[in-house]
């Protein structure tokens, strides 16, 4: 008994040793290869535009927060020849604007009219599931946006779940997240996150 215990265990070391966590694409793995991807940690960026503005873009979705908010006034105003369609409005911060806004905006852009404000990061909720094929696979997850201050949580207020699927190739080393969307029969992490659908 003793002498087939030793080349069982041998054996097994081997085996072991030939592969890496990495050779088997788990949901743990998919997971921890998604939620570590630059693409997925990209910040949401908002960008507002103060100034004179077309009076539709002052009407939009996020505007209309910020106006909810305080956080923003305009006034009716004739529109130069570069900005159309008119009306346009002139768009000011409040100054409950100015203080919800001074630290998002860095210091060197605070004389420009156009900021970038981030206002949230996205959160793997759980990976729903894997459907392999020799060495590709799709992995099907649940995402959402988790805001990152205040205004973040205007904008973002509803939680809403989204529902992406990605592609994976094993390569000698274990498998791969495909980042780009240059992949010829798989869809890459950029384009899974643009093409989201919002969960049912």
């Amino acid at each position: 008994m003793r002498k087939l215990t030793i080349p069982l265990l041998a054996a097994m070391l081997c085996v072991a040793v030939a592969c890496s966590p990495r050779d088997f694409l788990t949901r743990r793995l998919a997971a921890d290869l998604i939620a570590g991807s630059d693409v997925f940690k990209t910040t949401q960026q908002f960008w507002l535009r103060t100034g004179i503005i077309p009076n539709k873009d002052y009407l939009s979705p996020e505007y209309l927060v910020l106006q909810r908010r305080s956080w923003i006034t305009a006034s009716l105003v004739s529109c130069p020849a570069d900005v159309t369609p008119p009306p346009c409005q002139d768009v000011t911060f409040t100054p409950l604007g100015v203080e919800t806004f001074r630290d998002l905006i860095p210091n060197s852009h605070s004389a420009s009219q156009y900021f970038e404000v981030p206002i949230a990061n996205r959160e793997l909720i759980e990976i729903t599931g894997i459907s392999k094929n020799g060495n590709l696979a799709d992995v099907d997850f649940s995402w959402r946006w988790v805001a990152v201050n205040e205004v973040g949580a205007a904008l973002y207020s509803g939680g809403m779940k989204y529902n992406s699927s990605v592609g994976f190739k094993h390569y000698d080393d274990g498998w791969r997240l495909v980042e780009g969307s240059n992949s010829k029969n798989q869809l890459g992490l950029d384009d899974a996150l643009k093409n989201a659908e919002p969960a049912r």
